[in-house]
């Protein structure tokens, strides 16, 4: 990778790479036997599944507070039908989105703090839908990070190189002076078209190599 000579700063992806869903499936559980719906784990980790999916792929709709409720809303409906629970989608939706609760993966916040002591400036770049900045609040993430870059404020969404060329611009680094770390092949493409270089996480492993 070479020295932190050859780098000005570090973009990073969220979800997987430093943050991690704690598991919903008990909560999900309970939340549907609370409104008379007794499903088994396995059930409800299947719906879950599916409505993650679907919400990957419009993600970037949810780019302001009325889309973001719109989204939910249409999130919890693909839920309560995968999971066969005949309940309003409108008033589960806030109890669902309440579910899913968010941490840090091991080693996180030490390698973005060691990252920040040595100089380099960071950015966050997300497909994640402007909520993202709630939760890098909750988590404690917001002072690491100069900018932060989402598919729903920018409409474009990994792997396309333009949410990667947006960062860049905010940062004020050129693409040979960047690192992009994300878990997923979409990161590594979308990093490699703007001009940047790309490892895969733990973030953590970055500070032996920069050293």
């Amino acid at each position: 990778m070479g020295g932190l000579e050859h780098l000005d700063a570090v973009t990073l992806d969220l979800y997987g790479t430093l943050v991690t869903l704690i598991d919903p499936v008990p909560r999900l559980v309970e939340l549907l036997r609370e409104h008379g719906v007794d499903r088994a784990p396995d059930r409800v980790s299947a719906a879950f599944e599916e409505e993650l999916s679907y919400y990957s792929a419009r993600s970037h709709e949810g780019c302001d507070d009325p889309s973001v409720a719109d989204l939910n809303e249409r999130c919890a409906a693909v839920f309560l039908t995968a999971v066969e629970a005949d309940l309003p989608a409108p008033e589960f939706a806030p109890l669902y989105v309440d579910a899913l609760r968010f941490e840090l993966m091991p080693g996180a916040l030490e390698a973005l703090v060691g990252l920040r002591s040595r100089g380099l400036d960071l950015a966050a770049v997300t497909n994640w839908d402007v909520t993202v900045h709630n939760h890098l609040a909750e988590l404690g993430l917001t002072p690491y990070f100069s900018s932060v870059v989402t598919a729903a404020e920018t409409g474009a969404r990994k792997p396309d190189p333009a949410l990667f060329r947006r960062a860049l611009e905010l940062l004020g680094v050129e693409p040979s002076r960047a690192l992009h770390v994300g878990d997923s092949e979409s990161d590594r493409e979308g990093a490699h078209a703007a001009g940047m270089r790309f490892e895969l996480p733990p973030v953590s492993r970055l500070l032996g190599e920069l050293s």
